[in-house]
């Protein structure tokens, strides 16, 4: 391929997906135009081969689907500092492949213009049960996404994200050094490792104070799970789909999960639910920060979806 692109000067995009590559070289004085790369289906292994490849000053879009990696890490930045490498991608796909460890996703922080990230299909998205999480942490670690697996996130979905992630890993913070008052906060070199952003949300939101901090709280009463059935009214083409939702989430969280269940665009969601107990009549869900259970919703009920 390097022989070849020596008559491909002006070259901006190059699709290689399937030929079995499995080792990758540096690409001197060739492919310098190279605005898109398609690497998927062939089986690369190693992730430290896409260093190879992360000087194209142009890239901006790196296809790596189904093409063996198992982690990424960009060794020339420190916690919370950018990348030289891939210094214009905004568009990466790396679904279908064997990333295990959060540690990678905490590594797509320092690529300094990604803006769009796809990774379904990977074993770290087995590690949390709830998928409304698993995307939260996603979006809290990476800070200038704004495309997840196709789906825009909202300002408010980001805030949202990144507030639940300090308080999550409050204790976490606090037990690995970490301090109200910043002459005293010095949280060891192994959770900056594990939540490299978590100083950066604390500058930004404050510390999490004592009433938040909330843990890993196992499943209690107040946090029982709602079988509920989700319908579009207006667009009768779209199936009603079931979905267990834990009482204590919010309105806000529940269109955040929507947005991407139906592949809404960036638009207002109006929610209302409809009582198995009280036929033909509707309760509109209307303020955001409540939690289901506000609104006495239980097991069995509809929410109608419009927008």
């Amino acid at each position: 391929v390097l022989l070849c692109a020596q008559g491909w000067p002006v070259l901006e995009e190059l699709y290689l997906s399937s030929n079995n590559i499995t080792v990758l070289e540096r690409p001197d004085n060739v492919l310098q135009t190279l605005k898109l790369l398609d690497l998927s289906d062939n089986q690369l292994l190693d992730g430290n081969q896409l260093h190879l490849i992360a000087q194209l000053p142009r890239l901006e879009q790196l296809i790596l689907r189904n093409s063996g990696i198992s982690s990424i890490h960009f060794p020339d930045a420190g916690f919370g500092c950018k990348t030289k490498m891939f210094p214009s991608l905004k568009r990466l796909a790396i679904n279908d492949n064997k990333i295990s460890q959060w540690s990678s996703i905490n590594e797509l922080d320092k690529l300094p213009s990604l803006r769009a990230l796809q990774c379904n299909n990977n074993p770290f998205m087995d590690t949390e049960k709830n998928p409304e999480t698993l995307i939260q942490l996603i979006i809290a670690k990476i800070s200038q996404l704004e495309v997840l697996n196709n789906c825009e996130i909202l300002p408010a979905e980001r805030r949202g994200a990144e507030l639940d992630y300090r308080k999550i890993f409050g204790k976490d913070w606090l037990e690995a050094g970490g301090h109200w008052n910043p002459e005293k906060n010095k949280p060891s070199e192994e959770f900056l490792a594990a939540h490299p952003r978590y100083p950066t949300l604390c500058l930004k939101y404050g510390a999490p104070e004592e009433g938040e901090l909330k843990g890993r709280q196992p499943l209690t009463l107040k946090n029982q799970l709602l079988t509920l059935t989700i319908k579009c009214p207006e667009k009768p083409e779209q199936k009603p789909v079931e979905k267990k939702l834990p009482e204590s989430m919010t309105i806000q969280k529940v269109k955040g999960l929507l947005y991407r269940l139906f592949k809404i665009p960036g638009s207002e969601l109006k929610l209302s639910y409809e009582s198995s107990k009280l036929e033909g009549k509707e309760v509109e869900l209307d303020n955001d920060l409540k939690p289901l259970q506000f609104y006495s919703i239980e097991s069995g009920d509809c929410v109608l979806v419009r927008w």
